[in-house]
């Protein structure tokens, strides 16, 4: 089990689907459907382009809990696992710092009395990426100019 938190679906969803997942977009479909979903450390890292040593410090530090283990000790991850990995890597494109990160896992672990604690976080980092963005266009503009300035021989 993760730190990813599932609610129920709204009304009009059909009732052969999953719970919804309030932690991220809609994840990736998985490998595997639900109750044969059980991967080891390479299929993960397969499916996720993460590497194993990244899968094995996430876990150390906090950010992925409660990995299952198979009778000799061997990770076995599930689709929860693979979605909250999908969010990770998320976070870690808008810049958050992985301390972030950890602080938002323990968050979501200790339930939802921390909507409002996680909330701002989202909300903070989300201000960083629009800011990253606005500099990311300044950026662009002057790549644009310089380009054009270039394909007009200078003049």
């Amino acid at each position: 089990m993760t730190v990813m938190q599932t609610t129920t679906a709204a009304p009009t969803q059909q009732p052969d689907r999953t719970p919804a997942d309030i932690c991220s977009a809609p994840p990736r479909r998985h490998p595997r459907p639900e109750g044969q979903d059980r991967y080891t450390i390479s299929e993960v890292v397969a499916f996720t382009g993460l590497t194993a040593h990244t899968l094995r410090w996430y876990e150390r530090i906090g950010l992925m809990s409660h990995i299952d283990r198979s009778h000799t000790g061997q990770r076995r991850y599930s689709n929860r696992d693979l979605d909250w990995l999908d969010f990770v890597t998320k976070l870690r494109l808008t810049g958050m710092p992985v301390a972030d990160m950890v602080r938002y896992a323990e968050l979501v672990r200790e339930g939802e009395t921390t909507y409002p604690d996680r909330r701002e976080l989202l909300e903070q980092t989300r201000r960083d990426v629009v800011s990253r963005i606005a500099e990311l266009h300044d950026t662009l503009s002057v790549l644009d100019r310089k380009i054009s300035f270039y394909e007009t021989g200078g003049n």
